[in-house]
């Protein structure tokens, strides 16, 4: 080795011990550094415990927040009950009307079975309007129930008579009397129907 890289390489060893020497002095804790800290916490533990004590104003302010969200909330249970209690009220009534009225439809369908000329204009007109009726109770969601040919469901028919037939099936509904209806899901009217044993 040459006297120059002898002199670089003692300088790098003599600049490493200096700063080895000078992170030992900044580690060791003396008296005065210690108080320092223990103040720092203090004062980190004052400002926790300042977050936690709270105004009373912003007591106020959450009590009061809570209490509109509470009501806020109230206010909207109530306005979806409403609204599920006026649609109830709404299908009720409506089924109601249908039951008056399906009379009046039974009675269009037995004065057009008896009418013997169908080329009558009249009849022909009775039967426009018997169409339209249907169309119109059709449109607010009412249906005719399905019976002949099906088989019994006391869901949905009533059966008055019953009679002894081989070539039907079981419990099938050989005739209708009254026809049954249904408003949207609910039966308004059962069939009166006659079934097979």
């Amino acid at each position: 080795m040459t006297e120059e890289n002898k002199t670089t390489a003692e300088e790098t060893a003599e600049e490493v011990k200096e700063t080895e020497a000078a992170e030992d002095e900044v580690t060791e804790a003396t008296p005065e550094t210690q108080a320092g800290s223990e103040e720092v916490e203090e004062t980190k533990e004052k400002k926790l415990f300042g977050k936690k004590k709270k105004d009373k104003k912003d007591e106020k302010i959450e009590e009061l927040t809570d209490r509109v969200k509470r009501q806020m909330a109230e206010f909207e249970n109530f306005r979806k009950r409403t609204e599920k209690e006026k649609a109830g009220m709404y299908a009720v009534g409506a089924k109601d009307v249908i039951e008056k009225i399906l009379p009046v439809v039974d009675n269009f369908e037995r004065g057009l079975d008896v009418a013997e000329d169908k080329e009558d204009p009249f009849v022909q007109g009775m039967e426009k309007i018997y169409k339209q009726f249907l169309n119109a109770l059709d449109g607010m969601g009412v249906k005719a129930i399905e019976a002949v040919g099906n088989e019994f469901n006391p869901d949905f028919h009533n059966a008055v008579m019953h009679v002894e037939d081989e070539t039907v099936g079981e419990n099938i509904v050989v005739e209708e009397f009254q026809k049954g209806y249904m408003y949207k899901d609910s039966v308004v009217r059962h069939s009166m129907v006659k079934v097979a044993n």
